[in-house]
């Protein structure tokens, strides 16, 4: 039997955490008849409810379920990275505890791979139901507009769940970087990849913990980490400026040789000014997010810290 390594993070999932367990099971023979275990790792993500009393049940009754427990909340991405270093599987599957990530694709997932000869199986949306249509817009704006600045691939509606080799899940532990943004990862690694579309699941249980201003900021770490396309534009913007700067000085001394009236002109100066520093801001504050990540990155402290592991 080869080992299939489920990572399941899991922020207040209290709720979600049996029934997933519940779902998972009843494709557990399916994935025997083709060779495979499974074995759960749910990573907590210093959650607030009774989420690790919850998986502590499970590992009571079923030795294939694991828990890594972090000390306070790290985000997902440290999640996804702390199960993929504990994970010991041939396979490795990336899944949300609240059922978006529909388990019977599973079997599908990892045909695909022992059959088909593919390195990685994702999963894409095709739809967005359920969601809030202002949310919906600017992610396929974000997905636009990565495929024209990013060299890497970025898929629109691309999900974290997905079935990958061992090979590939080494790859991207490889990437030990602060800032982690995992869906550029996997396709900055390459590997040949199947992808499996479906349409949008709504929550089994509770509510999403990502709110609009919580996407815009993980955006941003994707824009940032896999495209330099804003500090070329701010290289633009400035010389761009500056001939602006330069024709408007010839025409204020052309006027005045002209016209001799110095004197006019001050509110549209004023606004010119206020123009010309808003841009420079502006352009400074692109800078400094990617100084900022700069900073990050080399006071290395850990992704994560483990409070407690079972």
């Amino acid at each position: 039997m080869e080992l299939i390594s489920i990572i399941v993070p899991s922020y207040n999932e209290e709720e979600n955490v049996p029934y997933f367990y519940e779902e998972m099971a009843k494709y557990r023979e399916e994935l025997r008849n083709l060779g495979a275990e499974y074995e759960l790792i749910y990573v907590d993500d210093g959650s607030r409810d009774n989420t690790v009393g919850e998986v502590k049940k499970l590992i009571e009754k079923d030795s294939s379920v694991h828990l890594v427990s972090f000390s306070r909340n790290f985000g997902k991405e440290s999640a996804i990275y702390a199960g993929l270093k504990k994970s010991k599987g041939d396979y490795v599957v990336l899944m949300d505890a609240d059922l978006q990530d529909p388990p019977a694709l599973l079997p599908s997932m990892l045909r695909a791979i022992k059959e088909e000869g593919f390195d990685s199986v994702a999963t894409r949306r095709v739809t967005r139901k359920g969601e809030p249509p202002i949310r919906s817009f600017f992610a396929r704006m974000f997905y636009r507009l990565m495929k024209k600045i990013s060299n890497t691939e970025f898929v629109d509606g691309a999900r974290d769940y997905r079935l990958m080799t061992r090979q590939v899940a080494d790859a991207i532990l490889a990437l030990t970087e602060y800032n982690r943004f995992t869906k550029g990862m996997f396709g900055w690694v390459g590997y040949k990849t199947k992808w499996l579309e479906y349409e949008n699941i709504e929550r089994a249980k509770g509510e999403t913990k990502w709110n609009f201003w919580g996407l815009v900021k993980y955006s941003l770490e994707g824009i940032m980490a896999f495209s330099t396309a804003p500090l070329t534009l701010v290289s633009v913007l400035g010389l761009l400026m500056c001939i602006f700067s330069f024709v408007l000085i010839l025409f204020i001394i052309a006027k005045t040789l002209i016209f001799g009236d110095p004197t006019s002109g001050w509110p549209s100066m004023i606004c010119i000014v206020s123009l010309i520093s808003g841009v420079q801001l502006l352009c400074i504050g692109i800078v400094g997010q990617y100084m900022s990540k700069m900073y990050l990155e080399v006071k290395n402290r850990p992704i994560y810290l483990i409070k407690e592991e079972i």
